[in-house]
């Protein structure tokens, strides 16, 4: 059985492909770029990207599972090529988001993968993490600074590594048992923006301070940076929230996979040099 990974570059599809071979799956990767890519040896590649649907068809070749990375735009094209190929398995990575109708949502992208998926008829699986830990990757200048900015410091969450969401979409595509589930998966534990600042103080060794904007302050930051307005104010919706309804594990991650989640404190102790 071949399994095609889309976005096989991106931040969780290159996650993927180790983790399909680890698993000992046959794995053809879609990629636009595989020199950047570094995709091993063992991984057939193919060149070519959701984002340009004239190039499927080939990928699709002899394939009988997809991860699918979310691509609203040409979800609808890939599912009609994915039939003709006569493809049966899809696994595509989506959002906690889904079902959020605030004009500013991530969920209303994720819906339509999922949506488009479904109406095909093929036999799906639909991950559903939350915020990433990655996403604190973004306060690497302030950390180094030794102060990092930010709204609601105790808005409280459940941040997801992307090993982690990688591991369970291999395990999935290469076991039993999940064909029309969704998977809403989370990190091992809650933790709010002003207990991951401590935590990289804690891991890095040294002082960090945290220091909170007010809502406005954050939302002009964010607009200069060129965030549309809509996906602002929903950013900040959230965290306010989360602030007087703190999130809460799943336990999904650790029931799948047999293991613990990846903490914050672990995720960042392997991530020193990005924040020193």
């Amino acid at each position: 059985m071949t399994i095609l990974v889309t976005g096989a570059t991106g931040s969780v599809g290159r996650l993927v492909v180790d983790e399909l071979l680890a698993a000992g799956a046959s794995v053809r990767a879609l990629t636009v770029d595989p020199g950047r890519a570094k995709l091993p040896g063992e991984a057939e590649v193919v060149v070519g990207s959701l984002a340009r649907p004239s190039t499927l068809p080939q990928a699709l070749k002899g394939v009988s599972a997809v991860y699918l990375a979310p691509m609203a735009r040409t979800a609808g094209r890939f599912c009609e090529l994915a039939a003709e190929a006569g493809i049966e398995r899809v696994v595509a990575l989506s959002g906690s988001s889904v079902g959020d109708d605030h004009e500013g949502s991530s969920g209303h992208e994720y819906g339509a993968v999922e949506a488009a998926v479904r109406e095909a008829g093929f036999a799906w699986t639909f991950l559903r993490p939350g915020a990433f830990m990655n996403n604190t990757l973004g306060w690497a200048d302030m950390v180094r600074a030794g102060e990092v900015r930010s709204a609601y410091g105790d808005a409280t969450q459940t941040p997801i590594d992307l090993g982690d969401i990688a591991a369970v979409a291999a395990r999935v595509l290469v076991s039993d048992g999940h064909i029309g589930v969704t998977h809403v998966l989370s990190g091992p534990e809650a933790i709010s923006q002003r207990g991951q600042v401590e935590t990289l103080a804690s891991v890095l060794g040294r002082e960090i301070r945290f220091h909170e904007l007010t809502r406005e302050e954050q939302r002009v930051q964010w607009v200069e940076a060129g965030i549309p307005e809509t996906a602002v104010d929903w950013l900040l919706d959230g965290f306010e929230e989360t602030v007087r309804h703190p999130q809460v594990p799943t336990g999904v991650v650790e029931k799948l996979l047999g293991r613990p989640g990846t903490t914050y404190a672990e995720w960042a102790a392997a991530r020193r040099e990005v924040f020193s």
